[in-house]
């Protein structure tokens, strides 16, 4: 089987209750070209060591034995403000994907992920995209319609701005999003960038953060 490698080291911490599913996380990342810096079984200590691990990415399970991983999220961004947070979780209920994303994780997978897809999502969570499992993106793709009719008082998004992130929101790349409407990779992260800009926000997952609360619910 081909390997995914990281092009640039990728810092990753492992945060999960289950030793053999957290061991074998750790051993697939590595083996594909990631620094592991910590692999870590609670919540409490992953916030303890998430400053000296200095993480890009946290993969994090949802539901810890001593906090909720809604808990860990917000504490990984306090202590961390930079790291980027991939949800790998048994759970794919609507409640638990938008309160993870709500309280700042940048992606959702599911653990019935395979490896590469797995591996790929890791990568892209690092470059700062919002990446679900392709079953969880509905939860997503109808805010963004909404964006693009915002009230008064709201930026309004162009429907090629709505486009392009409802393509985003659906787990693609900017290359599968560029292919998919026939324009540039360019084209699509100034289309990206313009609407971080009416919104005023800072990337991706800020803007599914956006999304999700203003009226997605």
């Amino acid at each position: 089987m081909t390997l995914i490698v990281a092009a640039v080291t990728v810092r990753v911490m492992v945060v999960d209750d289950h030793p053999m599913w957290r061991d074998g996380v750790a051993r697939d990342l590595t083996d594909a070209g990631y620094e592991v810096t910590a692999v870590i079984g609670e919540g409490a200590q992953a916030l303890r060591v998430a400053p000296a691990a200095r993480p890009d990415v946290v993969v994090l399970d949802l539901q810890l034995a001593d906090l909720s991983g809604v808990e860990v999220i917000r504490g990984l961004l306090d202590v961390v403000p930079t790291v980027r947070i991939l949800m790998l979780s048994a759970s794919g209920e609507q409640r638990d994907v938008l309160d993870a994303l709500k309280a700042g994780a940048t992606g959702y997978l599911v653990k019935s992920a395979g490896r590469r897809e797995f591996l790929d999502a890791v990568r892209r969570t690092a470059d700062g995209e919002a990446v679900f499992t392709a079953g969880l993106a509905g939860l997503v793709l109808g805010e963004y319609r909404k964006l693009a009719t915002a009230p008064t008082g709201r930026p309004r998004l162009t429907a090629r701005e709505t486009e392009v992130l409802r393509l985003v929101a659906k787990g693609l790349s900017y290359k599968d999003v560029a292919e998919e409407l026939a324009v540039s990779v360019r084209t699509v992260q100034n289309h990206v960038q313009n609407t971080l800009g009416k919104l005023q926000l800072h990337n991706r997952s800020a803007l599914v953060r956006y999304a999700l609360e203003n009226g997605l619910e």
